[in-house]
């Protein structure tokens, strides 16, 4: 790609600078994507049917068995993928200039936002519109607790639990639980934490 002559979409995906604020293409994409949303979002949650297919509708790729509970946000919907299992609680926001990839069976608490945008720091430049975006990437397994703020570029290792309000600002380890702002290990995730004694039964 020649930077020089890309389109603002093709620098966004490359995590160049581009413009978000004022770009047409990219502006369009947004309001679709807007629209899709209210259109999940209002839906009666009792025509489950409809609901999967209005959620798909708005999300990039969408594994099997998933649920997203709504109100859901989203700025292009097109970069979230969601593996099989996956379950998203209440008021999740992805704001997906980037990729933002779930592993399988994760769960996701309520009022959680998945953030990769990057603003500059000079104002003139963050008044321009001038955004990058950094890929938010969770592995198999995890819990994220309610109300946790990913920020851009973070990855959360497999099997790891993101305490409840927790602010990720750096990489979590895989088979850890991890808590505060800014988000740290805490301890491993051990066999000592096993609830079930007879292992997992759904009788």
């Amino acid at each position: 790609m020649d930077a020089a002559t890309a389109t603002h979409a093709e620098r966004m995906a490359a995590g160049l600078w581009y413009d978000a604020n004022f770009d047409p293409e990219l502006l369009e994409a947004r309001r679709r994507a807007a629209s899709a949303c209210h259109a999940f979002n209002t839906c009666d949650p009792a025509d489950a049917e409809r609901a999967e297919s209005l959620m798909r509708a708005v999300l990039g790729s969408v594994g099997a068995a998933v649920e997203v509970l709504a109100p859901l946000t989203v700025d292009y919907g097109s970069n979230v993928t969601l593996g099989d299992g996956c379950f998203v609680n209440h008021g999740a926001y992805f704001m997906d200039g980037a990729p933002i990839v779930l592993g399988s069976h994760v769960f996701v608490g309520p009022d959680c936002g998945f953030y990769t945008a990057c603003h500059p720091l000079v104002p003139e430049e963050r008044n321009a519109g001038w955004e990058r975006a950094l890929p938010i990437t969770v592995g198999d397994d995890v819990w994220i607790g309610a109300k946790v703020c990913l920020l851009p570029g973070v990855t959360v290792g497999a099997g790891s639990v993101v305490g409840a309000g927790s602010v990720v600002t750096r990489d979590v380890p895989p088979g850890v639980v991890a808590a505060g702002n800014p988000c740290r290990p805490l301890r491993a995730v051990t066999d000592a934490d096993r609830v079930l004694s007879g292992g997992v039964s759904r009788d």
